[in-house]
Protein backbone atom coordinates (compact mmCIF):
# COMPACT_ATOMS: atom_id res chain seq x y z
CA UNK A 1 0.00 0.00 0.00
CA UNK A 2 1.41 3.34 -1.03
CA UNK A 3 0.97 6.60 0.90
CA UNK A 4 -1.27 7.82 -1.92
CA UNK A 5 -3.46 4.73 -1.72
CA UNK A 6 -3.87 5.26 2.02
CA UNK A 7 -4.97 8.87 1.50
CA UNK A 8 -7.31 7.89 -1.35
CA UNK A 9 -8.84 5.12 0.76
CA UNK A 10 -9.49 7.47 3.68
CA UNK A 11 -11.04 10.03 1.35
CA UNK A 12 -13.25 7.39 -0.27
CA UNK A 13 -14.47 6.20 3.10
CA UNK A 14 -14.86 9.73 4.38
CA UNK A 15 -12.77 9.11 7.48
CA UNK A 16 -10.00 11.11 9.09
CA UNK A 17 -6.60 10.17 10.43
CA UNK A 18 -7.97 9.66 13.95
CA UNK A 19 -10.67 7.22 12.83
CA UNK A 20 -8.23 5.19 10.71
CA UNK A 21 -5.75 5.08 13.59
CA UNK A 22 -8.53 3.81 15.86
CA UNK A 23 -9.59 1.14 13.35
CA UNK A 24 -6.00 -0.03 12.82
CA UNK A 25 -5.12 0.22 16.52
CA UNK A 26 -2.13 2.49 15.85
CA UNK A 27 -1.37 6.10 16.76
CA UNK A 28 -2.45 9.06 14.66
CA UNK A 29 1.24 9.88 14.28
CA UNK A 30 1.74 6.49 12.64
CA UNK A 31 -0.93 7.25 10.02
CA UNK A 32 0.61 10.67 9.38
CA UNK A 33 4.06 9.13 8.97
CA UNK A 34 2.71 6.45 6.62
CA UNK A 35 0.95 9.01 4.44
CA UNK A 36 4.10 11.15 4.38
CA UNK A 37 5.98 8.20 2.90
CA UNK A 38 8.12 7.35 5.92
CA UNK A 39 9.37 3.79 6.30
CA UNK A 40 7.29 1.81 8.82
CA UNK A 41 7.40 -1.76 10.04
CA UNK A 42 5.68 -4.15 7.66
CA UNK A 43 3.28 -5.37 10.33
CA UNK A 44 2.17 -1.79 10.98
CA UNK A 45 1.42 -1.14 7.30
CA UNK A 46 -0.36 -4.51 7.16
CA UNK A 47 -2.56 -3.51 10.13
CA UNK A 48 -3.56 -0.24 8.45
CA UNK A 49 -4.24 -1.96 5.14
CA UNK A 50 -6.32 -4.67 6.86
CA UNK A 51 -8.38 -2.02 8.65
CA UNK A 52 -9.08 -0.23 5.36
CA UNK A 53 -9.99 -3.49 3.64
CA UNK A 54 -12.35 -4.39 6.50
CA UNK A 55 -14.00 -0.98 6.00
CA UNK A 56 -14.66 -1.78 2.33
CA UNK A 57 -11.56 -0.70 0.41
CA UNK A 58 -10.15 -2.78 -2.45
CA UNK A 59 -6.54 -2.02 -3.36
CA UNK A 60 -5.76 -1.97 -7.07
CA UNK A 61 -2.24 -2.92 -8.12
CA UNK A 62 -0.11 -1.02 -10.62
CA UNK A 63 -1.50 -1.74 -14.08
CA UNK A 64 0.33 0.73 -16.26
CA UNK A 65 -1.69 3.69 -15.00
CA UNK A 66 -0.61 3.58 -11.36
CA UNK A 67 -1.98 1.94 -8.23
CA UNK A 68 -5.35 2.94 -6.86
CA UNK A 69 -8.28 2.01 -4.64
CA UNK A 70 -11.92 1.13 -5.12
CA UNK A 71 -14.79 0.83 -2.65
CA UNK A 72 -16.58 -2.48 -2.41
CA UNK A 73 -20.25 -2.48 -3.46
CA UNK A 74 -22.62 -2.38 -0.56
CA UNK A 75 -25.04 -5.27 -0.34
CA UNK A 76 -28.56 -4.16 -1.05
CA UNK A 77 -31.34 -5.51 1.09
CA UNK A 78 -33.62 -7.96 -0.64
CA UNK A 79 -36.98 -6.56 -1.66
CA UNK A 80 -40.12 -8.57 -1.11
CA UNK A 81 -42.65 -7.16 -3.54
Amino acid sequence: MSPEQCRMARAGLGIGVRKLAELAKVSTNTITRLEAGEELKERTVDAVKAALEAAGVIFIAENGEGPGVRLRKRLETARTD
